[in-house]
């Protein structure tokens, strides 16, 4: 039937408008323009983090309006943990800590979804320790030093 192997794509398609939907529910936020702005501020803060195909193959998967939020970013020389993103989060739009790390929750739950566990996996494996936790996996990688030896 099939001669290759197919890339397990995303799991669905959503419009901007489905996303909100979906990312109010996930944090219970009382309006959607309080979903909306936990949107582009945590979209914003993983563009400054991600670079290369897992960027653009994400950006693929996600509503339009998601993908140019995330891609206006310039990614940033120093790349933060997943602790370092809340913190830097917080500290950009002026929530605490809590908060910020519920907005993560919240929006990278829903983008987990659209990417699909493939892509999710490279997303994942191309940032630093931390950022499986935030996108409600459980952090499983080997420490990079490890992995250069074997």
């Amino acid at each position: 039937m099939y001669d290759q192997p197919r890339p397990n794509p995303s799991q669905t398609f959503m419009t901007f408008d489905q996303m909100l939907e979906r990312v109010r529910y996930e944090g219970a936020y009382p309006t959607r323009e309080r979903a909306a702005e936990a949107v582009h501020h945590v979209l914003a803060a993983l563009g400054r983090q991600l670079t290369g195909d897992e960027r653009a193959d994400l950006a693929q998967c996600l509503p339009i309006e998601a993908a140019l939020t995330l891609t206006s970013q310039i990614p940033d020389t120093e790349p933060l943990t997943g602790w370092g993103f809340v913190k830097d989060l917080a500290a950009r739009t002026g929530a605490g800590p809590a908060i910020a790390r519920w907005d993560t929750g919240a929006v990278l739950a829903v983008v987990r979804r659209l990417a699909g566990p493939d892509l999710l996996a490279r997303v994942i494996e191309g940032l630093p320790n931390g950022y499986a936790l935030l996108f409600g996996q459980v952090e499983l990688r080997r420490p990079r030093l490890l992995a250069a030896a074997v």
